[in-house]
Parts: C-alpha cells; sequence; structure tokens
C-alpha cells in the first residue's frame, strides 16, 4: 500500500514555539537569531539565543526544513509558548504560500527514538495562547529552497559555499553585540579557534588592554569585568531596560528585603593562620589539580560551623507557617557576571572533602564566568556565602538570598596592626558580616553560628576537632 505525501501547507510547515527552559518560567528575550529565513537548519541545530530571568540559553531546533519565517525580532520578550520561527519541511515541492493561521501541532512520537531533550521544559505542553496579527503584516515571502538548491553559481558553475559561523560562547556574542564588535573579524584565541571575551575586548580597543591590572585580592570569587558600551558625545544619559536576570535580582531583592526581618552581625577576626594553612594546602599533593585559595577554607569553616548550630540551615514557610529544618547543605556562592548577580550553589556541599569542595568551587567559578550557569544550579540553596572582599571592601551588610535563612559576607584580607600574644604585631586580619532570618534565627544562635566561624578561621586546627 503506498502512502501519498501531504505537500499541503499544513503538512509544510512546522513552527517552533517557546519552550519553557527553566523553573516555570513564563517569558524569555531573544538576544540573537542564527539563523534567517531561506537557512537550512538540521534537527539539534542551534537557531538563536535566549536570556530568562535566570540564565542564557541556546535553543536547537527539533527538526529539519528551511528556515521559512522567523516570528520576533531581537530583542523582543516571547512569552512561553509563543512560535518564534516556521520551518519549511518539504521544501522543493512547489511553491509555498502564506503558512495557515494555526497549523497542527507536531506531535512528539516523531523524534527520533533514544533522542533526549537538550532543555528543561523541551516539548512543553501546546498553550492556548492565539498570536494576535500584527499590524501592517505582509503575507511571508516564498520559503527558500535548500541551500544546495538555491545557491547562486559562481563563474565556473560551482556553487557559492557560505562562510562559516565564527565560534564563540552566548556571553562573548553577547559582548561583542554590546560592543559593536562584527565576529567575523575577531582573530580567535581559544582551543580549537574559538573566540574569547579578551580576544573581543582586544578587537574592541587594539592599543590598550581592555580591562586594567588590578593586583590579585586575598580572598577570591567570580567576578568578571563587563566593558561598558560606548556613549554617545553630548549624551547626559542612558536608559537601560530592565530585564532578564537583572529584572529578576531586583524583584528578589526588595521580596527579601521587606518580607524577611533582617539582623547583622559583624566580627573582626585575625585569619594569619588561615593564609598559612592555604599556603600549604597549595603545596599538599593532595590538593594537586585543584585550585586552593582562602574562600575555600572560610566554606569549609561555615561547613563545620551549621553542623554545630544545625537551626541556622533552616527556612521559614510562611503559607504553613512552619520552620523547614534542612539536613542537608546546598551552599550558594554569590557571583558577580555580566548579566548581573547570580547564586548558584554547591548540591551537598556537607557530604564533600576539601579537595572536593575545592574542585566544586573552581567548576561554579568557571562556568558563572563563562555564563553557562544553568536554572537548576541556582535552585536550592540553602545558605550563602558573598565576598564583597573581592572588590577591596571590608565589609558589608548582605541582603538575603530568597529562600534562605543566612549569608556570610566575606570582606578583604589585609595586613593589620593586631594585639597577638600581648604585642602588636603585623597580622592578616579581616571582617565578616552575617545577616540573618531574625523569625527564626535568634541572637544567640546568629552570634554563636558567626563566632564559630571566627573561631575555626583563628584556629584552623578546629576544622578537625570540631568536624
Amino acid at each position: 500500500m503506498t502512502t501519498m505525501t501531504d505537500t499541503s501547507n499544513a503538512a509544510r510547515f512546522r513552527e517552533f514555539k517557546m519552550p519553557d527552559v527553566g523553573e516555570g518560567l513564563t517569558e524569555a528575550e531573544i538576544l540573537k537569531w542564527y539563523v534567517q529565513p531561506g537557512d537550512t537548519v538540521t534537527d539539534g541545530q542551534v537557531v538563536c539565543e535566549v536570556e530568562t530571568a535566570k540564565a542564557a540559553v541556546e535553543l536547537p531546533i527539533p527538526f529539519d526544513g528551511v528556515v521559512h519565517e522567523l516570528r520576533f525580532p531581537e530583542g523582543t520578550t516571547v512569552d512561553v509558548g509563543q512560535v518564534i520561527i516556521a520551518v519549511d519541511v518539504a521544501p522543493g515541492s512547489g511553491p509555498a504560500a502564506a503558512e495557515p493561521e494555526a497549523p497542527a501541532p507536531a506531535p512528539e512520537a516523531e523524534a527520533p527514538k533514544g533522542r533526549q531533550p537538550v532543555l528543561v521544559g523541551y516539548g512543553v505542553a501546546e498553550s492556548s495562547t492565539k498570536r494576535r496579527a500584527r499590524k501592517g503584516a505582509e503575507t511571508a515571502p516564498p520559503a527558500a529552497a535548500p541551500a544546495a538548491v538555491q545557491a547562486e553559481l559562481n563563474g565556473q558553475g560551482t556553487a557559492a559555499v557560505p562562510e562559516a559561523r565564527p565560534l564563540a560562547k552566548p556571553p562573548v556574542r553577547k559582548l561583542a553585540k554590546d560592543l559593536g564588535i562584527d565576529l567575523a573579524t575577531v582573530t580567535p584565541t581559544g582551543v580549537g579557534g574559538v573566540i574569547t571575551r579578551e580576544d573581543v575586548h582586544a578587537a574592541a580597543t587594539p592599543e590598550t588592554p581592555a580591562v586594567p591590572s588590578v593586583p590579585e585580592p586575598s580572598v577570591e570569587a567570580p567576578a568578571p569585568v563587563q566593558a561598558p558600551a560606548p556613549v554617545p558625545a553630548g549624551a547626559r544619559e542612558t536608559r537601560i531596560p530592565v530585564k532578564g536576570v537583572r529584572k529578576a535580582i531586583a524583584q528578589a531583592m526588595v521580596g527579601s528585603a521587606f518580607t524577611a526581618p533582617h539582623v547583622t552581625e559583624f566580627v573582626t577576626v585575625d585569619v594569619t593562620r588561615t593564609m598559612k594553612l592555604v599556603a600549604e594546602l597549595k603545596e599538599d599533593k593532595d590538593m594537586a589539580g585543584v585550585r586552593v585559595n582562602p574562600l575555600l577554607v572560610i566554606a569549609k569553616a561555615l561547613l563545620v560551623a551549621i553542623k554545630r548550630n544545625p537551626g541556622v540551615n533552616a527556612v521559614w514557610d510562611e503559607a504553613n507557617q512552619e520552620i523547614v529544618q534542612k539536613h542537608y547543605v546546598n551552599l550558594g556562592i554569590a557571583a558577580a557576571t555580566p548579566r548581573g548577580l547570580i547564586v548558584p550553589n554547591i548540591k551537598d556541599a556537607h557530604d564533600q572533602t576539601l579537595p572536593q569542595l575545592a574542585g566544586s568551587l573552581g567548576e561554579l567559578v568557571a562556568t558563572a564566568r563563562d555564563g553557562r550557569t544553568s536554572p537548576a544550579a541556582m535552585a536550592g540553596g540553602t545558605v550563602t556565602i558573598t565576598n564583597v572582599g573581592v572588590f577591596g571592601v571590608d565589609t558589608g551588610t548582605p541582603i538575603l538570598n530568597p529562600g534562605e535563612s543566612a549569608i556570610l559576607a566575606v570582606g578583604a584580607i589585609k595586613l593589620q596592626p593586631w594585639v597577638h600574644k600581648g604585642k602588636v604585631k603585623p597580622r592578616q586580619v579581616t571582617t565578616l558580616a552575617l545577616s540573618f532570618d531574625h523569625r527564626l534565627i535568634d541572637g544567640e544562635l546568629g552570634s554563636k553560628f558567626l563566632a564559630d566561624i571566627a573561631a575555626i578561621l583563628e584556629q584552623p586546627k578546629r576544622l578537625i576537632t570540631w568536624a
């Protein structure tokens, strides 16, 4: 029995809808289109980059064909479930009329067996939202045939080969866009011909370094530098739309500040012995291959202090009027990125050895700097460390990360005069600040917790005796 192929518009056109690439997110902004009408696409090919309230994500298309229409331009915020691109999956079967208003959705069964979704929320349920007609919209142009057929012939009768797309990660592409740099003109220095942030900065200011040299701080944390966009001559102000990650941060901080009653306590501590321990660990063969810095010891000290003061590792459940005690620690590390402040966390940090914790911190930092932190990595945190010392700041009053009840701010470690064994001597000193939710952490518990962290940093051997 022979089945006739349906070449009608309804069968020819497949539509790709904005998926939920996070955890219940409702919208995303289209940052960059990697294809244009007439381009041939294949199953799994990345067609655009979008930014949600949590991260930037590249979207692959789940079928083959030729791009017929891009429904939204770059910079548009699109609701989850809206069609963002239409693809002609049967090119060459005749002239393509305007696509149907509501073509039948493609069943999931058409996906190749064994193929796993590459995005959270891939294959979302159909939305009842219908696309509104755009004012002045014209009939869509005919879909182009495959590149091999449509390529214009040069003088020798061979098909013109399109230039290869420059290789670069999404944050690097956004940086280039912000600076007005064409990636095709940038010389890559990364492995495999990948364009790095440094390459873009070099292309922007080839005769001077893009980032001024700054002495390395004593406590390290991810703090990549984002070059500011050029300001037109004579401009008196610049308006920056609040959306994506920045919008989510603002809403979360306002909600946290006006929901949980914050209390902040401070302690200044001599960390000279901690700094000596860090120097010794760097030479330890068991720590080979991982990055050792003061933040590692501070994180371990916090984990030991939580073990001694478990009431800190809890959260207030307003809806059920309960205090939820967590018996695990997902340790958040506040990270400054070009897209704003994010707080990825190390899952089950309490179970990790010192070398494992060092590896987890290194991976977290590298991922944040590359802009590859996933929404899942930022969910489920129980307590956070924010390192303001990396900016040379002595201390601060941190705001709680939503869903948590304590956050520790670490100030800069500086050589200061200190009374040690009855004499004034130069010692390595820092100031710690602990903000906590006073609904469930009273002054006694908060003070004991902060004092324990300080005591460990003053005498690191307590990492063993108190563990």
